[in-house]
């Protein structure tokens, strides 16, 4: 790495499991965000931030008012532009030496795969089920970790789905298609910060996983109830029968 490199980082580095090696994964490593809301941008944020090299970043909207509530990485001076846009701005301005590639559509079938074979780990940060099940079988298909998410009221949980271990459930073990897709923000209302602490955990994993640093969130969903800021544990069995990675 370069001197200005060791000086940006120098807080992590001087952490015995990181170390310049560490931080090397991290500047070699490429993640998918997917979504710009108010998961994606502190977690896009915080992983700029922390020297990834190469951020995907995918979302098909354009910033309204009621989105600067929660998502930060946005602001009044980028209403209506789009939000891979306006992410890309803040995102640079963090760290200008972070790679973006901005995907202004919806990932889909073919695009969705071209986006996850690139990524090295792939952060959930969308708001609708059928999306997360596509993501869900494509990280299966090409065995990439995904960092799943999601916040609603004053609750949120994280937790990982590592495709390349074979004891780890998926996405797809824990939620069946056609639960509920108005479980959103716009139909039940979200806390900013509730939003901000999911998104950042998502990061901290994702950092973990690249640096093999700790223990991750695969096989356990991690629950918060911000009402009374407690979290909660649950332990994910695989489950056998799973239409997604049982075959």
């Amino acid at each position: 790495m370069k001197d200005e490199q060791l000086l940006r980082f120098s807080r992590q580095i001087m952490l015995p499991e990181m170390d310049i090696a560490g931080q090397q994964k991290l500047v070699d490593a490429t993640v998918l965000v997917v979504g710009m809301g108010g998961l994606g941008c502190p977690a896009a944020m915080y992983l700029s931030a922390a020297g990834i090299g190469h951020l995907i970043i995918a979302d098909d909207d354009s910033v309204e008012l009621t989105n600067l509530q929660r998502q930060i990485a946005h602001s009044q001076l980028n209403l209506g532009e789009e939000k891979v846009s306006s992410a890309e701005q803040t995102l640079v301005g963090l760290n200008s030496e972070v790679k973006i590639t901005s995907i202004n559509s919806r990932l889909q079938e073919d695009s969705l795969d071209s986006a996850v074979k690139q990524a090295d780990v792939v952060v959930d940060a969308c708001d609708n089920f059928t999306t997360r099940f596509a993501i869900n079988r494509s990280c299966i298909a090409y065995s990439k970790p995904l960092v799943s998410g999601a916040a609603i009221r004053m609750e949120g949980q994280v937790a990982v789905f590592d495709s390349t271990n074979p004891e780890s459930p998926c996405y797809q073990c824990l939620y069946q298609e056609g639960d509920d897709d108005d479980a959103s923000c716009a139909h039940n209302g979200v806390m900013a910060p509730v939003v901000g602490i999911i998104g950042s955990v998502q990061a901290m994993e994702t950092i973990k996983i690249i640096t093999g640093i700790g223990d991750t969130l695969a096989g356990r969903l991690l629950l918060l109830d911000a009402t009374t800021m407690q979290w909660r544990e649950m332990r994910l069995p695989r489950d056998p029968n799973c239409y997604a990675c049982s075959s």
